[in-house]
């Protein structure tokens, strides 16, 4: 019995350390300001050569990736970009934030409803942004400071929580991104009109039983009502868990990195 535990443990370890030796290839590094601090990890191109432009990726994780390890938010995507043949045929600057533990990417009033034994999700349309949101736009501006990118071709994705962060994100910063993806998030449908004009995928379980699918079905409504075209992925079968079936599409990221700003 002892020696099957053993075996058991030291598979787990070499698993983990596997994990952990492949998500090192993106980088540790914190924005600092004044005194908040924001861990993310970057990702560069293989063969970065800093006198080219790339495009750049910012990807918001959920809050249950919330924290300050800087490690926590590459549990769901960031392998995706660490495979071989993504990396060939999309050279391009990935980015994962980590939100901070006591805020949230976007501004939205979450409630419990003990009679229908769920949460409610009420969206802004105004105010300043969270803690988090504000250092992710700071960040955003410093890369687009400091690292070589084709401000032509700047996207930004996200799940749950980063779903409705990617939504907040491109209605603070409209002329920004060239295209963007939306898993399983929300959005008050008043703020759709602010990025009605940016290219946009958006997924959602239809058995979500955390954030409903119904915000998505709202914002694609809303999006096809202004006369926009965006992609819309409804999974039958899926809960909240539909970042695992959007991360398997084959076109998103052929689809994402097509697009640049006209």
């Amino acid at each position: 019995m002892k020696q099957t535990l053993l075996i058991v443990f030291y598979s787990v370890f070499v698993l983990m350390s596997g994990y952990t030796q492949e998500l090192s290839a993106f980088q540790n590094e914190r924005l600092i300001h004044r005194g908040d601090t924001l861990p993310y990890r970057i990702l560069y191109p293989e063969g970065y050569d800093p006198q080219e432009s790339y495009p750049v990726l910012f990807f918001l994780h959920g809050a249950g990736e919330r924290g300050n390890d800087n490690a926590r938010q590459l549990v769901h995507g960031a392998r995706l970009f660490l495979a071989d043949s993504i990396r060939q045929a999309f050279p391009a600057i990935v980015i994962f934030p980590q939100c901070p533990a006591d805020s949230y990417w976007s501004n939205v009033d979450i409630q419990s409803n003990a009679e229908l034994g769920k949460r409610e999700f009420y969206f802004r349309t105004g105010g300043k942004p969270s803690k988090g949101m504000a250092l992710f736009l700071r960040l955003v501006k410093q890369v687009l400071k400091d690292e070589p990118v084709d401000k032509q071709r700047i996207y930004i994705g996200g799940l749950s929580m980063g779903g409705m962060g990617t939504y907040e994100a491109l209605r603070r910063k409209p002329k920004l991104f060239a295209a963007a993806f939306a898993i399983c998030g929300g959005d008050h449908t008043a703020n759709v009109r602010k990025y009605a004009h940016v290219p946009l995928w958006i997924f959602h379980g239809e058995q979500d039983d955390v954030v409903p699918a119904t915000h998505s079905h709202a914002i694609v409504s809303e999006l096809r009502r202004l006369g926009a075209s965006p992609k819309a992925t409804f999974y039958p079968t899926a809960n909240h868990n539909s970042w695992d079936p959007a991360f398997a599409e084959a076109d998103l990221l052929p689809w994402l990195f097509s697009h640049s700003k006209k």
